[in-house]
């Protein structure tokens, strides 16, 4: 019965650390990663602007070549749409929001099984022969204090995808 007891107190113990700790952790979060690519920025820029072209160089979907997507709005830039279903990626909705070609590509990303909403963007810099491609992300885990607790790992979590397709899109730009 002690034994009940005490692991009772531990379980009480945790979720009031997980509870009380999560309230004071920031629900903001921010991802962002860089690569320079061998190639002009408009040619980087129409691989990103345009979410039909994602499916070549994003880790997202070599991970899931079953995902259904859809695709809604203008072919590229603000108002293209695409979103997704994938058993081992989730569901998704990325919109586009601003394009200034060459340099620069926003999207907002909603994933409905979370609630949450990021914004994102890709930024393109020439540098000499090669582009500097910054892809970005941030957004807000809300008041809920166990979700609160992902933005402090989401840096690590995402990062590894922004490296992946990065070097994809680097690939895939160098190639063409």
């Amino acid at each position: 019965m002690k034994a009940l007891k005490i692991l009772g107190l531990m379980v009480l113990a945790l979720a009031a650390v997980l509870l009380v700790g999560g309230m004071l952790i920031s629900s903001k979060y921010k991802v962002q990663r860089t690569v320079s690519i061998k190639a002009a920025p408009d040619k980087v820029y129409a691989l990103v602007a345009n979410p039909r072209m994602w499916k070549q160089w994003s880790v997202w979907n070599q991970r899931d070549p079953a995902m259904t997507i859809e695709y809604s709005g203008p072919e590229s830039g603000p108002g293209a749409v695409w979103a997704w279903k994938s058993k081992s990626e989730g569901d998704g909705r990325m919109s586009f929001t601003t394009a200034e070609p060459p340099k620069r590509v926003g999207y907002d990303l909603f994933f409905p099984d979370f609630e949450s909403t990021s914004t994102g963007e890709f930024r393109f810099e020439p540098q000499g022969e090669t582009t500097q491609v910054t892809w970005s992300m941030e957004g807000d885990m809300g008041k809920n204090p166990l979700m609160r607790w992902f933005a402090l790992f989401m840096d690590g979590m995402i990062g590894k995808d922004f490296e992946g397709g990065l070097a994809n899109l680097k690939a895939l730009a160098e190639k063409q």
